[in-house]
């Protein structure tokens, strides 16, 4: 039999949203330790619920318990990116690939494609961007797949921030986006995996470059982005891993 998750109680829930938000806006920095008193008190809650909340962030990985240091948010380096980046290139490009196939409705990642574009900050920018690949490989079919990479999402996010507060590149990124979106609505399943792993892998490059094995593993050639950028789907071919449906 199967078991049903235990529904998080609302105050956790909303303790928990308030601190991963502050997590991913930068407002809570990597290394920073987290207090259950200073929390409590900015939430207007009691101890537990914080307890609670940090508890299963530190399950998504964006927080780290220690016996020694307490509770800390998680720090983000090479090594760190890297295993994030590289479980990323071994599914999600797939799940694309299988969203295609099945004729996966786009309105969502059109829809995130926008707010994206409008959003007035990194916060809204950043959500709107993970709810872009999330709209992407979602439907592929394997609900297994999606809550992997689901559960991948908010460490990739703090990678993103880490990354986007040292050299906003958003812009590139969106470009990208809009390449991998076209692809998907024209039914090339293959071009929008090529497209979305070089995407992914050109991001952690950049950002990473002191982690030569990275670049090594993902050995993705970078697709320009902007005006008078080549057409992603002619990008060279990129074995992504699980072959055809």
């Amino acid at each position: 039999m199967t078991s049903v998750p235990t529904p998080i109680p609302s105050r956790t829930q909303v303790v928990l949203e308030g601190i991963k938000r502050r997590i991913l806006t930068g407002r809570l920095t990597p290394g920073q330790a987290l207090v259950e008193t200073e929390l409590a008190a900015l939430f207007g809650v009691s101890k537990t619920p914080v307890r609670e909340a940090l508890k299963t962030l530190a399950g998504t990985g964006l927080v780290v318990m220690s016996q020694y240091k307490g509770v800390t948010v998680r720090e983000v380096d090479a090594a760190m990116a890297r295993e994030v980046y590289d479980v990323r290139l071994l599914l999600e490009p797939e799940a694309l690939r299988r969203s295609v196939r099945r004729g996966a409705p786009l309105d969502a990642a059109r829809d995130a494609l926008e707010r994206a574009d409008e959003a007035a900050d990194t916060a809204e920018r950043s959500l709107a961007n993970r709810e872009f690949h999330r709209a992407l490989y979602l439907p592929c079919g394997n609900p297994l797949l999606g809550r992997m990479l689901d559960e991948l999402r908010d460490q990739a996010a703090l990678v993103s921030t880490v990354a986007w507060s040292a050299d906003p590149s958003w812009e590139r990124e969106a470009a990208e986006h809009r390449g991998i979106l076209r692809l998907a609505a024209e039914g090339d399943a293959d071009g929008a995996a090529r497209a979305l792993h070089a995407h992914i892998a050109s991001f952690v490059r950049r950002a990473f470059p002191e982690a030569p094995e990275t670049a090594d593993a993902l050995g993705t050639p970078e697709v320009p982005a902007g005006p008078g950028a080549p057409d992603v789907s002619a990008a060279p071919e990129v074995p992504v891993p699980g072959g055809r449906v």
